[in-house]
């Protein structure tokens, strides 16, 4: 544990140090899907940015910070930041995977024009997309996920302690590859729903294609919407495991960009 020192002669490099710590946890923050929302004020993640910053001066054993007003203390802080938001950034490709998947099954539905609000950004999204959202957040905070990356925030100043390492281009790297990963992931989700979507609209083209007396319109979009609701309905507990290996992927990927190259 480090005692900080109450002296007023030793104030302003004790702030310094807390303030320099909660760069790294700010940034984070912001990045993050939990807290970086417009759901939490921004006053409440800077507190707990501080308070993050306060509690790792006290219990993490970490080099002194650089002095203040330095080139290497903007060269620190601008390192902070950017290990702070890719941890941050990680989990948000991980909680757009979902959002991705839902798209493509809403545009072969035809439930495109189904939007609502997205209580997280504030903006406009597809209901379904909403729906995927909130059961990979629950799925987020059920399995404990949370103080997972908590955890692996705080571990991140042992093995890249504040302003002593120098950010490898590997690691942004290693981000765009999860990217890809993501892309890949959201497609394996979507699939079964958009392969039964896709054999309604071969069944109803042969049906039109047989009787063209028939209303294609009248008789396609309520059939697709039918059949992609009852392939969402059987395919669910399989996505709720898929969305359950994103959720570890994401924090096995962080966990490997806070490792020593």
């Amino acid at each position: 544990m480090n005692v900080l020192d109450v002296g007023l002669g030793s104030l302003e490099a004790q702030l310094w140090q807390i303030l320099f710590l909660s760069i790294r946890c700010g940034a984070a923050l912001m990045a993050a899907p939990m807290v970086g929302g417009n759901a939490v004020p921004a006053p409440v993640r800077i507190l707990l940015s501080l308070v993050l910053g306060y509690f790792i001066a006290t219990w993490v054993p970490l080099p002194p910070a650089p002095a203040m007003m330095s080139l290497a203390a903007v060269l620190a802080v601008l390192q902070e930041v950017a290990v702070g938001l890719m941890l941050g950034f990680v989990l948000q490709l991980a909680f757009a995977i979902p959002l991705i998947a839902a798209e493509q099954i809403s545009g072969t539905m035809g439930l495109a024009i189904a939007t609502s609000i997205d209580p997280a950004s504030g903006a406009q999204s597809g209901a379904l997309g909403t729906f995927f959202g909130l059961v990979l957040s629950l799925l987020f905070y059920a399995i404990g996920a949370h103080l997972l990356w908590f955890d692996l925030l705080i571990e991140s100043y042992r093995l890249l302690p504040a302003g002593a390492f120098a950010f490898g281009a590997w690691r942004a790297q290693s981000v765009v590859m999860f990217m890809g990963y993501g892309l890949a992931t959201a497609a394996a989700i979507a699939l079964p729903v958009v392969l039964v979507l896709l054999l309604v609209q071969v069944v109803t083209g042969l049906i039109a294609r047989s009787a063209p007396s028939l209303n294609l319109f009248a008789l396609g979009l309520p059939a697709g919407v039918l059949a992609g609701i009852a392939a969402l309905i059987i395919a669910l507990p399989v996505m709720v495991h898929q969305f359950k290996g994103v959720i570890e992927s994401a924090l096995d990927h962080s966990a490997a960009l806070i490792e020593a190259p």
